[in-house]
Parts: structure tokens; C-alpha cells; sequence
């Protein structure tokens, strides 16, 4: 594993979510009428806005469109105090999503791509990484051509001082085996949920599938997040050889599911910043998660001393 984190650089996508709190989903040709809905940036936002809240400085290596749409994203980052890297794409808009929240906080995605994948290798190249440094890559700047290729070779050339995050996301069944293989290779951290790390091993049991992912890369560490159950850990050297730890999580009424998993890795990659060690970043990530799904938005990471009061109001 690499060493004290410092900064996250995410060259993951920022985009916008149209999000609409419905009912449920309508029936196909159907119709159903939204009973909230906003505009907000999201994707890879919520890791910087989470990593930030906790206290560790963020910053955006990605790429972001010349239109209204990276205004609005820019804009929000700026708000938040996240670093932005590399200059508009001219002649592209940041991309969207529109997110479909249900009355039991499940949520469903439609997601069209922009600007944010038309990072190259030259733009890359332009980033100046520092010791100290954790990369996030997440799944979606996996899926097109040229951010595809540009990442994977980037990540071939920096430097172990930089410690790596991987998510793969809802859509990384859809990523080449072969770039996830090299991705995984170069990986320090992979954070996936249940549904992702099944359809990645073909395993039914989110155990069994942490493990694999587990064996599929010696030393490197693996985080399957359970939702309201917390989640499972694996690393050679911090757990008993071939061991899966499971760590709890928080009961809360669940809201709004919209941008849990990136509360929990930015919550996670802060804790590991902070000097925790494995059990205790994930259960803090986890606390991260569940106040997140206890609030209405994607981007309602929670600040340190909010994470700070669940943890100790648990100890009681």
C-alpha cells in the first residue's frame, strides 16, 4: 500500500444529475409525475464534496465542458473549495444524468455522456501529481475511447507514491476485461457495492465475491459496501490471510440512496488520510454513507463533525 494521503486528485467524471423523486417508476409509454426534482452537479462531485467535507483537500484532473452545464459544475466546485486542474473542453458541454429516486430511496440512472469523456493523454500528462497524492478513478471515464485509453496508460506511469482508488461503478460490467485487469494491477483500493462485485466474479454471495476480488490482486485492498449493512474489508497483511471482515453500518431511515457509495469513498480515502487503519476508515466511511442516504440530493456528504457525533452517539 502507498503512504500518507495528503490530496485527492479525481480524474473521475463530474456531470450533472436531473434528479426527480417519484412514487415509482413508470410502466413502459407510461408516465408518473415528480414529486421534487433539481439540478445539481454530481458523479465524481460527490467523492470531491465528500473528501473535502472530511477535511481532506480535493481536487478535480478531470475534464469538464465549455457550456452551461460545466458552468454549473465549476461553479459548485469552486463553492466547495475543490481544486479544478485542467481547462474547459472547448466546444463540449459537461454531461448529464437524469436520476429516478423511488418512494424507498432505490434510485435508477439514465446517463448521457459529454466533455468529461474527452480526457487525452496529453491532458493527463499535465497533471502534476505529488507524493502524497490519491488518485480516484471511477468506471465510467472507463467506458469510451479516449478517456479509456488515456487513463489506463496513465496509470501504468505514476508513481507507487501515489496511492489509487478504483470504482467501477453500476456500469463496470460493461468496461473490456482486459481494462479492468491492468486498472485492478495498478489499483491500491477497489470500492464497489454488493450488485457490482457479483456481476464482476459471477459469485451470488457478496462474501464469496469480496474474496475473489481479493485474490485477484495479492496486497491490494477491497471494499464491498452492503448499504445498510455496512460493508466488507479484505487486504493481505491488515486481515488474517483469505479473511473477510464485515463492518457494520448505521441504521437511519433511508431517504435518498442517490450518491451513497461516493460518500463512502471519500469518506473512506479521509479516514485513511486521517490515520485510521482499515476497520476503522470503513466503519467512518460507512457513517459517512448512512448520513448521506438520510438526506434528499446526491451531494449530502456529511462534514467531520457531523461523522464525528454518529460515532460517538454509537459508542453509547
Amino acid at each position: 500500500m502507498s503512504g500518507q494521503i495528503h490530496r485527492l486528485v479525481s480524474v473521475g467524471n463530474v456531470v450533472i444529475d436531473l434528479t426527480a423523486t417519484v412514487p415509482a417508476l413508470p410502466e413502459r409509454g407510461g408516465d408518473v409525475v415528480a414529486t421534487d426534482s433539481r439540478l445539481t452537479p454530481g458523479g465524481s462531485f460527490n467523492v470531491l464534496v465528500a473528501t473535502s467535507r472530511q477535511g481532506l483537500p480535493a481536487a478535480y484532473g478531470g475534464a469538464h465542458g465549455s457550456g452551461p452545464f460545466g458552468e454549473l459544475a465549476r461553479s459548485a466546485m469552486l463553492d466547495e473549495g475543490i481544486e479544478i486542474l485542467l481547462p474547459p473542453t472547448a466546444g463540449a458541454d459537461t454531461g448529464y444524468d437524469v436520476a429516478l429516486t423511488d418512494a424507498g430511496g432505490e434510485r435508477t440512472f439514465i446517463t448521457a455522456i459529454g466533455a468529461e469523456a474527452t480526457l487525452t493523454a496529453e491532458r493527463l500528462a499535465a497533471l502534476e501529481l505529488r507524493i502524497g497524492d490519491a488518485v480516484h478513478v471511477s468506471g465510467y471515464g472507463l467506458l469510451r475511447l479516449p478517456n479509456r485509453d488515456a487513463i489506463v496508460d496513465w496509470l501504468r506511469r505514476i508513481p507507487r507514491t501515489v496511492t489509487v482508488l478504483v470504482d467501477p461503478g453500476p456500469l463496470g460490467a460493461q468496461i473490456p476485461q482486459d481494462v479492468l485487469e491492468s486498472v485492478r494491477a495498478r489499483a491500491d483500493w477497489w470500492s464497489c457495492n454488493a450488485r457490482e462485485a457479483t456481476l464482476a466474479t459471477g459469485l451470488a454471495d457478496p462474501l464469496e465475491a469480496t474474496r475473489a476480488l481479493a485474490a485477484a490482486a495479492p496486497g491490494r485492498g477491497v471494499i464491498v459496501r452492503l448499504g445498510p449493512d455496512g460493508c466488507l474489508v479484505a487486504v493481505a497483511g491488515a486481515i488474517e490471510h483469505g479473511a473477510v471482515e464485515q463492518v457494520d453500518g448505521f441504521p437511519v431511515q433511508v431517504v435518498d440512496t442517490n450518491g451513497a457509495g461516493d460518500a463512502h469513498v471519500g469518506g473512506f480515502l479521509a479516514a485513511l488520510a486521517g490515520g485510521a487503519d482499515l476497520v476503522q476508515a470503513a466503519r467512518r466511511a460507512n457513517a459517512c454513507a448512512a448520513i448521506a442516504v438520510s438526506r434528499r440530493g446526491p451531494a449530502t456528504a456529511p462534514t467531520k463533525d457531523e461523522v464525528d457525533a454518529l460515532l460517538r452517539g454509537s459508542i453509547r
